[in-house]
């Protein structure tokens, strides 16, 4: 199988880029889930990254025991703005996880350890192929038996209307402030195995405009799912290989996908009842 080798040998990371922004389009489902419109993932994405890869190169530590530090480091930075943080909603928690993604790149930036706007190299290679296979499959695995749980129904009921789930009996600070750092935990597990992916990392990588394009993979997919996110991730993250040609003008390629979804498609690409009703197999939608 000569032509699956070379395949790949050349394309290799890019399946990889693929499974890791998929965990990362889940991370943002679950805030999402629970009303928690949050740009913050990309950085929590960074800390992952970062932590993970000194721990590699500074402490020698082995691959499992960074990638549960990848995902508890940002997990408990989470915890630690999360409480504050979740008292707004909206367009004003967005600009806060927003501006704290510029504090964590800036911090980034001006420290030595982290090799500065230069990025750190020589990271190990440790991810493999199945390694993304099973973590993601854990991942849609636990978000599914969520889903159906009490917990998943809380989040319902929260993103629905949160003074109505309150009066439930449904306490929303707590529900929030764990969507917010079980997602944030997910964002730093992927940024562990992109980090060994890739050999090498820079601040670029987890900035404003990757916060965008996150966002833009879960909205492109579709929020109703768990399917949804992950057909996003898979199609943004191909396209700037296949139209190369535009990639100086990859932001402003994504804004446009990002502004006709939500006016055409508001459910995204993937919702199961257009779908079902598109092949016969369903009513359509009224």
């Amino acid at each position: 199988m000569e032509w699956l080798a070379n395949f790949w040998a050349t394309y290799s990371t890019l399946v990889y880029s693929i499974g890791v922004y998929a965990l990362v389009a889940l991370s943002i489902w679950l805030t999402l889930a629970c009303g928690l419109l949050s740009l913050a993932n990309a950085a929590f994405m960074g800390i992952g990254a970062y932590v993970s890869a000194l721990l590699s190169l500074q402490a020698g530590w082995p691959f499992w025991a960074v990638l549960v530090a990848a995902g508890l480091a940002p997990a408990f930075v989470a915890l630690i703005i999360g409480i504050p943080t979740l008292r707004l909603s909206g367009v004003y928690l967005a600009m806060a996880t927003l501006a704290f993604g510029e504090v964590v790149r800036i911090i980034v930036l001006n420290l030595d350890i982290t090799g500065g706007p230069e990025g750190l190299n020589g990271i190990p290679q440790s991810t493999r192929g199945w390694h993304i296979v099973a973590i993601l499959g854990l991942a849609i695995y636990g978000l599914a038996r969520m889903r159906r749980s009490r917990t998943g129904r809380a989040f319902e009921a929260i993103r629905e209307d949160e003074v109505a789930a309150s009066l439930m009996g449904i306490h929303v600070g707590r529900h929030k402030l764990f969507a917010f750092v079980l997602g944030a935990a997910m964002a730093g597990v992927a940024g562990g195995l992109n980090a060994h992916a890739t050999f090498f990392i820079s601040p670029r990588e987890y900035g404003f405009e990757n916060a965008v394009d996150i966002l833009t993979m879960v909205v492109f997919g579709g929020i109703g799912g768990l399917v949804g996110p992950m057909v996003g991730a898979a199609i943004l993250t191909l396209l700037p290989e296949l139209l190369r040609f535009l990639h100086e003008f990859r932001g402003i390629f994504n804004g446009l996908v990002l502004v006709l979804v939500v006016l055409f498609l508001p459910k995204g690409i993937w919702e199961p009842r257009r779908i079902r009703a598109l092949f016969g197999l369903g009513p359509r939608e009224g």
